[in-house]
């Protein structure tokens, strides 16, 4: 089972059902939408007025994320880690922890006009490439793969929301394109 933690959305809260949908229908697995059990704010860096995505993951692991497959944050804040400027998201590689922002996927933030389906998509994309990460599998050079690294926010939108065959091969048996 996974659980979806969604934390400091906003406006944006309204994007975790279709998410978890999504989620459901990707990885074929039970989605249990959760509030956080953790102080979220213990995570944020006042000098850099963000937070640190891989603090998240620790606090993630605490108390009820033990009892799931998968645990996933999806939040609005900034997040970072300290050798990046910014980060879309966070995961553990083979672990079980995953954290994903929709903060720099707003079309707004690039001086557009909200799309809140392509809000959406990117956040399906992010979520799954993060929760990609969690079963091990490493940035895909396949250019729609999900699991294509993205540093900026049009990489995303030129990669499509599933598992290339070659990542797909990876996974576990009752996992996407199995």
């Amino acid at each position: 089972m996974l659980a979806v933690v969604p934390f400091y959305l906003g406006d944006d809260a309204d994007l975790v059902e279709p998410l978890s949908a999504e989620l459901r229908r990707l990885f074929r697995r039970d989605v249990r939408i959760l509030p956080p059990w953790f102080d979220p704010e213990e995570a944020f860096d006042g000098s850099r007025a963000q937070y640190h995505s891989t603090r998240i993951l620790a606090m993630l692991l605490d108390g009820p994320g033990e009892r799931f497959e998968r645990v996933l944050a999806v939040t609005g804040v900034d997040l970072f880690i300290p050798i990046l400027t910014y980060v879309f998201g966070e995961a553990q590689l083979s672990g079980k922890a995953a954290v994903a922002s929709v903060q720099r996927l707003r079309p707004e933030a690039y001086g557009l006009a909200p799309d809140r389906v392509l809000l959406l998509g990117r956040l399906v994309k992010e979520a799954v490439h993060e929760l990609g990460h969690t079963h091990g599998l490493l940035h895909c050079t396949d250019a729609g793969c999900v699991m294509r690294s993205s540093t900026y926010v049009e990489e995303i939108d030129l990669k499509g929301p599933e598992f290339c065959e070659a990542c797909s091969a990876v996974l576990p048996g009752d996992e996407p394109g199995r």
